[in-house]
């Protein structure tokens, strides 16, 4: 489904390469401000435009940030013609899951949801006769598939999980594939929940965030892309949005969900400003509380909360805190609340080795580098 009321022109701009530039003002709500304004350094700011457009950061579509609630910088990497990229619809992959979350939030606020501990089997009642039946696939809830930690044998990581995520596409029933997956062993190497950080233990999953579409879609009783729209979208001012579809028609919750960079940019924004976009609440405020904060350990160096990532980045001798929308090809919306500051990476170089490695560079060595006050 794409919705297409396009406003505008294309804010197409000539700048001399490689300098910055305060970005082009639009009707999409975002107002502009220098890099003196906004306490950030231009000469690192076109440092980073230069490196981009020598090949530094190979595979890097584009680099937007706002500061204090206006937009910063703006360059990108895929196309001469500048207007056109800023209109382009871009993929960040897996960092759909975070605005599944973020509809999940919106569902309970509304009364649609009972909450994190409702379980899930209930909204699937022509699955009830699962595959494994287990007592306690029967209690797993919505809060076990935001926080990536529920009992079933998932994880996209291991290849010889019987839910690894391409073991999944070839099917036409999505949900149907995860419910019916076992319950998970937990041999003497491996951490038990009882035993882990928060009593979760961490097993990425991608299966589980597609029922986690299913319960909303069938919560809500409408099709996800439009309740989105309705809830979501339309008070951000986000009037294009492409959404992928499973075999049996319901959005991949899971990935896929293509927005203009500015729009990902709002996403981050919104979740800074506690919710509020425009004086109204679009997100409860104590939902972007609970999503970002710690549910569940990945590693030593990252936590997860609502189905975003948590973790500090080192810049000049400085640890800053943030959470993460994430996906695959270094794909990032990261928000950093002591500084006021959202950043957007986005890269179509999907599965190549690295990449995100590259976006965390960029990240740290130029944007978090640039901040001055």
């Amino acid at each position: 489904m794409v919705m297409r009321f396009i406003r505008g022109a294309s804010l197409a701009v000539s700048r001399p390469a490689g300098d910055y530039a305060l970005p082009p003002v639009g009707d999409d709500g975002w107002v502009a401000a220098s890099a003196a304004e906004a306490g950030m350094s231009a000469r690192r700011l076109s440092e980073l435009t230069r490196s981009l457009r020598n090949g530094e950061f190979s595979g890097i579509d584009s680099v937007l940030l706002a500061r204090r609630g206006r937009l910063v910088y703006e360059a990108y990497g895929d196309g001469p013609d500048e207007g056109a990229a800023r209109l382009r619809l871009r993929n960040p992959r897996s960092a759909t899951k975070t605005v599944t979350g973020m509809l999940i939030g919106i569902a309970i606020e509304r009364g649609f949801l009972d909450g994190v501990s409702a379980p899930i089997l209930p909204f699937f009642p022509e699955k009830q006769s699962v595959q494994h039946p287990d007592p306690r696939k029967a209690a797993i809830t919505v809060e076990d598939l935001l926080t990536m930690s529920s009992l079933l044998e998932c994880d996209d990581e291991n290849t010889f999980s019987r839910g690894h995520e391409e073991r999944m596409y070839p099917l036409e029933d999505w949900v149907g594939f995860a419910l019916n997956l076992p319950v998970r062993g937990f041999p003497g190497w491996a951490t038990k929940p009882a035993d882990a950080p928060y009593g979760r233990s961490f097993s990425y999953c991608t299966a589980g965030t597609i029922v986690l579409g299913g319960v909303l879609e069938r919560a809500v009783g409408q099709p996800i892309p439009d309740f989105a729209r309705d809830t979501l979208f339309r008070p951000l001012g986000i009037e294009r949005a492409e959404w992928q579809y499973t075999p049996t028609g319901q959005a991949m919750t899971g990935g896929g969900l293509s927005l203009a960079s500015r729009d990902l940019l709002k996403l981050g924004q919104l979740y800074l400003q506690g919710g509020e976009w425009g004086g109204r609440q679009v997100i409860p405020a104590r939902w972007v509380a609970s999503s970002t904060r710690p549910h569940a350990r990945v590693d030593e160096a990252t936590e997860y909360g609502y189905l975003w990532w948590l973790r500090a980045f080192s810049s000049a001798g400085r640890s800053y805190a943030g959470y993460l929308m994430q996906g695959n090809g270094g794909n990032k919306v990261a928000v950093f609340p002591a500084l006021e500051l959202v950043a957007v990476v986005t890269s179509s170089k999907y599965n190549a080795r690295g990449m995100r490695d590259v976006s965390d560079q960029l990240l740290v060595n130029y944007i978090l580098d640039a901040v001055q006050s």
